[in-house]
């Protein structure tokens, strides 16, 4: 399917909301628990691409209607396609270029997890740069009982908490609850239900609150250092420093400091 007929065969399948900088993505096909069918990913692929672009977007929340934030891929696109290698590996390289898009989109970006996300899902959340979770909410990579081992969102899972831990959610399939991704650092926290689209939105205003430049600087350093040794790591984010302090929004935000005033940033 074409990116184009793809987006057009449900303009629905996700919605954008946009308030103070803030740009809010809702997962919508509610009946499906937000499986990523093909659809869904060109349509949340090409938002995020918009949102790169878009200066007064400081910040993304990431959420999913219904009674689940994103059951993973869907299982019955995918077997509909039965025996069509191509077709698996397009969607899952579609699935990975999203998951990377997260990670390099210059905007950061809060998962609001309720009910499940599982395999697909609980990769989105571990791509995400931040997550609060509603306190009911479940999490697993159960691949394995199905006999199709989670392999892709071992990737992002296998980057976002212990490797014992990690190893222990794909190789049982078991899920675990909000308060144990919380302890895994899979999630940041969780918080009562009624007050999740709360908290994601008080962490996202923070955020949105901070100079735009500042914050693509400090994501994108975030990501590569993490990979680096510890010496090139160093040398690395000593050249960014650099070349931060020498940023307009540096020096306004250090004479704001010393003046005791709210700064007022640039986004150069």
């Amino acid at each position: 399917m074409s990116a184009e007929a793809a987006r057009a065969s449900d303009p629905a399948l996700l919605l954008r909301s946009d308030d103070g900088g803030i740009a809010r993505l809702t997962l919508n096909r509610p009946q499906a628990y937000n499986a990523l069918s093909v659809a869904l990913m060109t349509e949340l692929l090409a938002c995020l691409d918009d949102i790169a672009e878009e200066a007064g977007t400081r910040a993304v929340i990431l959420e999913g209607s219904g009674k689940g934030f994103c059951a993973g891929h869907d299982l019955k696109e995918l077997r509909a396609q039965s025996g069509d290698r191509a077709f698996f590996q397009a969607v899952f390289q579609q699935c990975s270029k999203l998951m990377v898009r997260l990670t390099t989109l210059p905007k950061p970006v809060i998962a609001q997890v309720h009910g499940i996300a599982t395999a697909a899902g609980c990769q989105l959340v571990a791509s995400c740069d931040l997550a609060v979770a509603a306190e009911t909410a479940r999490f697993g990579t159960p691949g394995v009982n199905i006999g199709l081992f989670c392999s892709t969102p071992m990737v992002a899972l296998s980057r976002a908490v212990p490797r014992k831990q990690a190893m222990e959610m794909l190789l049982t399939g078991d899920m675990i609850d909000a308060a144990t991704a919380a302890s895994y650092g899979l999630i940041n926290r969780a918080v009562p239900d009624s007050t999740l689209p709360e908290a994601a939105s008080a962490m996202a205003q923070k955020i949105a609150a901070k100079s735009p430049l500042t914050l693509k600087t400090g994501k994108e350093a975030f990501y590569r250092q993490i990979e680096y040794g510890l010496v090139e790591a160093y040398a690395y984010t000593s050249q960014v420093m650099t070349t931060n302090m020498l940023a307009r929004d540096a020096e306004e935000g250090i004479d704001a400091f010393i003046e005791k005033r709210k700064p007022d940033w640039q986004g150069r």
